[in-house]
C-alpha cells in the first residue's frame, strides 16, 4: 500500500512537471495557437460527452427532473450545450478583461500571452461548473447561441473576403507571366467546381415528382450570383481580378449544397435520404473543420496591423524616444514594453466565443428538438435557413467590396 501511494505520489508530480513545463514553452507567437489548441480540445470534449455522457446525465436529478424522462438524444444535446457554455464563458470573460490593451505596458498584455496553467484549470471548473446549472439556463443559452453562430457565419464571410483578396494581389504583385497563368488555371478550376456541383444539386434536390420549387429557387439564385460575380468583376469601371470571384462562387455553391443537404430526411425533394446518416456525418465533419479553420485563420491573420483584428485606434509605430537616455538593456526593455499591440485582444476572443455557439449549434443540429431529425447531427430547416441566408451575405459583401471603392472614392475600404 505505502509502494503503491508512492508511485501515485511520482506520477502526479511527473505529470504536474510535464503540465507545467509544456505551458511555459508557450511563447508570446505561440499563444494565439494555444487558444486554438484549446478551442479544438472543447470540440473534442464536446464530441466524447455527446456520446458517453448521457447515461450519466439521465442520473442527476437537477437535469432529468422530468415526470418522464426524455430521449437520450436530448441528454447528448444538453451535454453539448453545458460544454459550449463553459467555453463561452471562458473566452467572453477573457474578451471583457481584455478591453483597451493597446501596448505591452499593459498588465493585462502579460495575461493574454501567459499564465496558461491558470487559464487551463479555470477552463476545465467552469466546464464542470456547467453541469450544475438548471436546464432553464442551457434552454436560454441555446436561444442566444443561435444569433451567435449568424454573427459568426459573418465573421467567416470578412475573413473569406479578407483571404481572397489578399492571395489575389500577392500573386498579382509577382507580376510575372506563371503567375497570372496560375490565377486563370485556379479560377478555371474553380468555375469548373462550382457548375459541377450546381449540376449535381439540381439532380440530388429536384424531382419532377414533386413539387421541389423552394430547392430550385435556391439553386438557380447562386448561380445568379455567380453570373453577376463574374459581370462586376470584369465591368471596365472595376476592372477586377477573377480569382477572388471563382473561389467565392465556388464558397457560396458549397454553402447552397451544404443548407439542401440539411433538409429534413422525410422530405421528398431531398435526394440524399438514402444516405442520410453517413452524408450527414461528412457534413458536420466539413462544418467543423471549417470552424476550426476559420478560427485558426483568423488567429494567424491577428498577426498582422492591417487586418480586421487591429484595434482601431492602436498607433502604428513603436513609442518616441525618452527623454532621458536609458542604459542599452533598460532601453531595449522599456521599447518591448511600450510597443503598441498588433491585434485587439478582446476582439480575438470574441471570434472564439462565438465559434462556441455556432460549434455547439452544428453538434445539436440548431435545435434541442430532436425528434423530427433523431440522432442525426446538424439537420434540419433552421439549419438549411442558415446557410442559405449565409450564402446570400456573402454574395452581397463581396459585391459591395467591388463597388464600394468606386461609389465612394474618398473613403478607405
Amino acid at each position: 500500500m505505502w509502494a503503491a501511494s508512492c508511485l501515485a505520489s511520482c506520477c502526479a508530480a511527473c505529470a504536474c512537471d510535464a503540465c507545467r513545463t509544456v505551458v511555459s514553452g508557450i511563447s508570446r507567437r505561440s499563444a494565439r495557437i494555444a487558444y486554438c489548441g484549446l478551442f479544438a480540445l472543447s470540440l473534442i470534449v464536446s464530441w466524447i460527452l455527446r456520446v458517453v455522457a448521457a447515461p450519466l446525465m439521465e442520473k442527476i436529478p437537477w437535469i432529468n427532473h422530468f415526470h418522464q424522462t426524455p430521449d437520450r438524444e436530448w441528454f447528448e444535446t444538453d451535454a453539448v450545450l453545458r460544454v459550449s457554455l463553459g467555453n463561452f464563458l471562458f473566452f467572453a470573460i477573457l474578451s471583457l478583461m481584455m478591453v483597451g490593451v493597446k501596448n505591452q505596458k499593459d498588465p493585462r498584455d502579460s495575461l493574454h500571452h501567459g499564465g496558461w496553467m491558470m487559464k487551463i484549470v479555470c477552463w476545465c471548473l467552469l466546464v464542470i461548473f456547467m453541469f450544475f446549472l438548471p436546464n432553464e439556463i442551457i434552454s436560454f443559452y441555446e436561444t442566444i447561441s443561435k444569433f451567435g453562430s449568424g454573427l459568426f457565419l459573418l465573421v467567416q464571410v470578412v475573413l473569406l473576403l479578407d483571404f481572397v483578396h489578399g492571395w489575389n494581389d500577392k500573386w498579382v504583385r509577382y507580376d510575372e507571366q506563371f503567375w497570372y497563368f496560375a490565377l486563370f488555371v485556379v479560377s478555371l478550376v474553380c468555375y469548373v467546381a462550382t457548375f459541377g456541383l450546381s449540376g449535381l444539386l439540381f439532380y440530388w434536390f429536384t424531382s419532377s415528382e414533386h413539387d421541389c420549387g423552394i430547392n430550385t429557387f435556391f439553386i438557380v439564385m447562386t448561380l445568379i450570383f455567380v453570373v453577376v460575380f463574374a459581370v462586376v468583376t470584369l465591368h471596365p469601371a472595376v476592372s477586377g481580378s477573377i480569382l477572388p470571384a471563382s473561389v467565392v462562387s465556388l464558397y457560396c455553391m458549397y454553402l447552397c449544397y451544404s443548407g439542401l443537404a440539411s433538409e429534413p430526411r422525410d422530405y421528398e425533394c431531398n435526394g440524399l435520404h438514402k444516405h442520410s446518416k453517413a452524408i450527414s456525418t461528412g457534413t458536420l465533419t466539413v462544418g467543423l473543420l471549417t470552424t476550426v479553420l476559420s478560427v485558426v485563420y483568423s488567429a494567424v491573420r491577428a498577426g498582422s496591423s492591417t487586418t480586421l483584428l487591429s484595434p482601431p485606434s492602436s498607433p502604428r509605430a513603436g513609442a518616441g524616444k525618452p527623454l532621458l537616455p536609458l542604459d542599452k538593456v533598460d532601453e531595449h526593455e522599456e521599447k518591448e514594453k511600450t510597443k503598441p499591440v498588433t491585434y485587439s485582444y478582446s476582439f480575438f476572443h470574441i471570434i472564439f466565443s462565438l465559434a462556441s455557439m455556432y460549434s455547439a449549434m452544428l453538434l445539436t443540429g440548431w435545435s434541442t428538438s430532436v425528434g423530427e431529425s433523431g440522432k442525426l447531427v446538424d439537420v434540419g430547416w433552421a439549419s438549411v435557413w442558415v446557410r442559405i441566408l449565409t450564402g446570400w451575405a456573402t454574395a452581397g459583401l463581396f459585391i459591395w467590396s467591388l463597388v464600394a471603392p468606386h461609389l465612394f472614392p474618398d473613403r478607405e475600404f
